[in-house]
């Protein structure tokens, strides 16, 4: 597997590199998804695990929501694709499930959130708090969202390896 994304700079500013490094792992994650078809995408790490590739990316279309969209900004639109009574909607896949939808809204996130972002500085703190603690700062909200695609993309390595035995970065 090639690499196909941008390279975070190493002298740049704070929120540079901040940017840099979310953009960075987000087109890691797409890069985990190119050349494979609806079938490969929806396919199940390990029984009992339903987590996907295809899974993934509707899970962090979720999480760009929740943190920039309803955090940041307080534009609270509901999920997507989970709800209280299936609380990992974005992981239950269906034949009728596809690559294109799942990019295009995880893609319309993020432009949601570049705009939600472009409009604040770092210290700002967001609107709304996301669960019982205090609302955090686009700092944080950067540094977390570097950390959950930090970690889901180690995840999106091995569905990878296990579909068709590409590796690489």
């Amino acid at each position: 597997m090639t690499s196909q994304r941008t390279e975070p700079s190493v002298t740049a500013g704070e929120r540079d590199m901040l940017e840099g490094w979310l953009d960075h792992h987000r087109e890691t994650l797409a890069l985990k998804c190119r050349g494979l078809d609806d079938a490969r995408l929806r396919l199940a790490s390990v029984p009992p695990s339903e987590l996907s590739l295809m899974g993934l990316v509707r899970h962090m279309a979720e999480v760009e929501r929740i943190w920039f969209r309803k955090v940041l900004a307080g534009d609270d639109r509901g999920p997507i694709y989970f709800s209280d009574e299936d609380p990992d909607g974005e992981f239950h896949l269906t034949e009728r499930d596809t690559w294109e939808e799942a990019y295009r809204v995880w893609q319309d996130e993020i432009a949601v959130a570049r705009r939600a972002a472009g409009r604040a500085a770092l210290d700002d703190i967001a609107v709304a708090a996301h669960g019982a603690g205090e609302a955090p700062s686009l700092r944080w909200i950067y540094t977390h969202m570097i950390e959950e695609y930090a970690r889901h993309n180690g995840h999106a390595d091995l569905l990878r390896e296990r579909i068709d035995g590409t590796t690489g970065h």
